[in-house]
């Protein structure tokens, strides 16, 4: 790699403030404020709102859209005015 125009890449913690969990990975990102990690480490730690620890299609309970039933919905409301 070519010196001098990379980033510093650090280990850094993501606290997900939507459920409590925390994540120890690298990245480029950086935090004054920092936490002291399960190892004994102190990391910058940046707060997320969400991970995939809380996120509906992660955690499996992301909805799945009726699509038959707005069409049924359509059609009940405007009848046959519109036809294909």
């Amino acid at each position: 790699m070519k010196p001098g125009i990379h980033p510093v890449s650090r280990p850094v913690v993501f606290r997900d403030t939507a459920v409590g969990t925390a994540f120890l990975t690298r990245s480029t990102a950086d935090s004054a404020r920092t936490v002291r990690w399960e190892d004994g480490n102190t990391y910058p730690v940046i707060d997320v709102e969400t991970s995939s620890a809380s996120h509906p299609f992660y955690t499996g309970t992301a909805r799945v859209l009726d699509q038959e039933g707005r069409v049924e919905r359509f059609r009940q409301r405007y009848g046959g005015r519109y036809t294909s």
